[in-house]
């Protein structure tokens, strides 16, 4: 099977500038580049997603360039919505610097910066070298400017397209690139420096762009209610990443090992037979989770992910660390309290409906706290009952989960 052959299987390929561009994959070569804008300090497993593709092209010989655009980042990419909010300039920097190490430790490429190439051209030459060469009815027929224009879109916002362009001309030109690559939604924003390079220089340049992962519904991947699965284990526990990876959709898992693992074509095939045949198991699930976790955190990662799984499922509360038992109960109903007599606690916390019921459920052994049994009336919750002197774990029956914290 060739390279884009593969990519085409695994459904990585939504757009291409030129058939040639097929070839040209399939030869190996090619210095292309893929970017992002440091609107966060960390990556998100949408990032995620889109960044393999430098694993896949580099194995088949290409050269991956990562971009990390301070420049694009301090204007704000169209969504085709609503206008982002300006970010902080040292706010930018200082995320640039942990994208930074962050791609370099899990994609080990050259991650350059366009902030370097940019912040000298001043205003006439960003216009006569760039904006002089691209019409205002090309840039208005843009899906995204099209649909931000309901809205409002400023002229910054409006010039983006411009700048990402610039990029591709600069890097084209000092550093050899010829392919572009992104998800589907900048495909605006990549054939603009195609129509700038063209028109600049005469050279001809390939773009290719990945369809968004998405869940059933087409929310993107990663994202649940609007809070990202960060690639930062500081900020998405592994025990966290593997509950989201698990809890993927069965209709939608096998499409998510081939886009975001290296499992080969009849690993996939096999893995999607058993899965078929008993979906009650979640093992495509499970794989999806072990290969993306030890990629991600490490080898052992996956294991460590399901043992605190085990421990909390068996109600091994002090094994497991604050942030993973954090992540593992952030679902549950949480509850506030000064502390005291352990009926008081558990009836202002609406454990028990009354101190009856609560006298009742410590008297026939139903109650644990921090995954110790507890049957004594007396009990007083303060500092030295709580985990880290702050948290408490109610467990009522064998499944009822509730999580305190100490005022």
């Amino acid at each position: 099977m060739t390279l884009y052959e593969d990519l085409k299987w695994r459904g990585l390929i939504q757009d291409i500038s030129d058939p040639k561009l097929i070839d040209k994959l399939n030869e190996g070569g090619m210095t292309f580049y893929i970017g992002t804008d440091p609107t966060a300090d960390s990556l998100h497993l949408g990032h995620y997603s889109s960044f393999l593709i430098t694993r896949r092209l580099a194995a088949a010989g290409h050269t991956p360039l990562l971009l990390v655009g301070m420049a694009t980042g301090l204007i704000g990419d169209p969504r085709g919505t609503v206008e982002r909010k300006l970010s902080n300039r040292d706010e930018i920097m200082h995320n640039y610097e942990c994208l930074k190490k962050q791609l370099q430790t899990i994609f080990p490429y050259e991650v350059v910066n366009n902030y370097d190439w940019v912040k000298d051209i001043n205003v006439i030459e960003f216009f006569r070298d760039y904006g002089k060469y691209i019409n205002v009815g090309y840039m208005l027929s843009k899906d995204l400017i099209r649909r931000q224009m309901e809205s409002g879109i400023s002229y910054a916002e409006f010039s983006y397209m411009l700048i990402q362009g610039l990029d591709f001309k600069y890097l084209h030109e000092n550093r050899g690139v010829d392919l572009q690559v992104a998800g589907s939604d900048q495909w605006g924003n990549i054939t603009t420096g195609i129509e700038l390079i063209r028109k600049t220089t005469g050279d001809e340049v390939y773009a290719m762009t990945m369809p968004l992962v998405t869940d059933s519904h087409g929310n993107k991947f990663g994202k649940s209610e609007g809070n990202a699965v960060w690639l930062d284990k500081n900020k998405t526990s592994s025990y966290q990443l593997y509950q989201f990876l698990l809890n993927s959709e069965d209709s939608m898992v096998i499409e998510y090992l081939k886009r975001l693992t290296f499992l080969s074509r009849e690993e996939i095939e096999a893995i999607e037979a058993e899965h078929n045949a008993a979906p009650e198991k979640r093992l495509a699930q499970k794989k999806l989770a072990e290969e993306i976790l030890n990629d991600l955190h490490g080898e052992g990662a996956y294991e460590s992910a399901v043992k605190i799984s085990e421990q909390l499922f068996a109600g091994n509360i002090k094994e497991i660390s604050v942030q993973d038992l954090l992540a593992g109960l952030k679902d549950v109903p949480h509850f506030e309290t000064s502390g005291g007599n352990i009926m008081d606690v558990l009836v202002a916390a609406k454990i028990c409906s009354s101190k009856r019921e609560a006298r009742e459920f410590l008297s026939n052994g139903s109650l644990s706290l921090n995954g110790e049994q507890v049957r004594d009336l007396n009990t007083e919750i303060n500092a030295d009952s709580c985990l880290a002197g702050k948290y408490l774990v109610v467990r009522r029956g064998k499944k009822k989960y509730y999580l305190g914290e100490l005022k």
